[in-house]
């Protein structure tokens, strides 16, 4: 039994008093470092300097959200957790939205037993005030909704969300072939390096990872599924078509400075063999991303079931 995946995806709506600029390639970046700074603001203590190294690391909300870390090391001796979060901000990109004009992003939350919903609420409140993007925009935060499992707004967004749940025991009808399409820069390591081609065994294995771990950190515990067979099953399955280009990108760190490459491949790939069994993995990866750096929008993927 592989268990449940539990999230609450978010829609946040904006208002522009100022002309917002989102660069080509960088709307993830531009929300997730406004929203970052702002956070800090709101909850740390003006006295800390380093979240690494705070006495109350384990019950600061900033430090648990942006920075989380176990001292004894997480699932398989990680160190650095994955964020709790994904923004999806990449429809924005090179976007020049005019004063009065409307824009929005989505906020996907896997710590849903945590208080801190509050919080993001307040920030984004806070960073539209102060404004984001390279001109600091201004703008005013409208509403916020939940999303259903198409992606729809499904209600307004209130105080004690209750989260989505996907069951990833669930027994999906046959499918024998399927279309991903990659919407944003993915990276999916193979060992030691990075995979050229999203070869489905590689997408899994990455998809199957992220999700136990997200679910061991934050959620109900770790998938509870044979990982070497799911595995060897997914090694069956073929890459009959791939047309995925790379491209490059980089984002520049307000912290450090430090410029750090932010690219991987887009495009779209398609897959035939006995998929059924993987398809509740590839729907949850839809919410979590999959791959490097997934915090800033990147490993966004779609998913079509099509016609045998």
């Amino acid at each position: 039994m592989a268990g449940r995946f539990e999230f609450l995806p978010l829609r946040f709506q904006f208002q522009a008093c100022d002309p917002v600029v989102f660069p080509p390639g960088e709307s993830g970046n531009v929300v997730r470092g406004a929203f970052g700074t702002i956070f800090r603001k709101l909850v740390c203590d003006p006295r800390c300097h380093d979240a690494k190294t705070c006495p109350v690391r384990d019950r600061c909300p900033y430090a648990r959200v942006f920075e989380p870390r176990s001292a004894v090391g997480g699932p398989s001796g990680l160190a650095d957790w994955p964020r709790p979060f994904v923004f999806r901000a990449h429809h924005l990109d090179g976007r020049r939205i005019a004063p009065g004009e409307t824009f929005h992003f989505d906020l996907h939350m896997f710590a849903v037993r945590e208080p801190w919903l509050a919080y993001f609420v307040e920030s984004f409140a806070r960073l539209a005030r102060e404004g984001l993007g390279p001109g600091r925009g201004r703008a005013v935060l409208g509403r916020g909704e939940r999303l259903d499992l198409e992606g729809r707004p499904s209600g307004l967004l209130r105080e004690t969300a209750a989260p989505l749940v996907l069951d990833l025991s669930a027994d999906p009808p046959p499918v024998s072939r399927i279309l991903v399409r990659f919407t944003t820069p993915t990276e999916l390591k193979s060992g030691s390096s990075l995979a050229s081609q999203p070869e489905f065994d590689i997408l899994f294995a990455r998809i199957r990872d992220r999700l136990s771990t997200l679910g061991a950190l934050y959620g109900a515990g770790p998938l509870e599924i044979d990982f070497k067979e799911l595995g060897r099953q997914a090694s069956q399955v073929c890459m009959v078509r791939s047309n995925v280009r790379h491209v490059a990108s980089k984002r520049r760190s307000s912290k450090t400075g430090q410029v750090h490459p932010t690219g991987g491949f887009v495009g779209e790939a398609e897959y035939q063999g006995d998929i059924a069994e993987f398809m509740p993995f590839l729907r949850a990866a839809r919410w979590t991303g999959v791959g490097r750096q997934t915090v800033w929008g990147k490993g966004a993927l779609e998913i079509t079931a099509l016609e045998p």
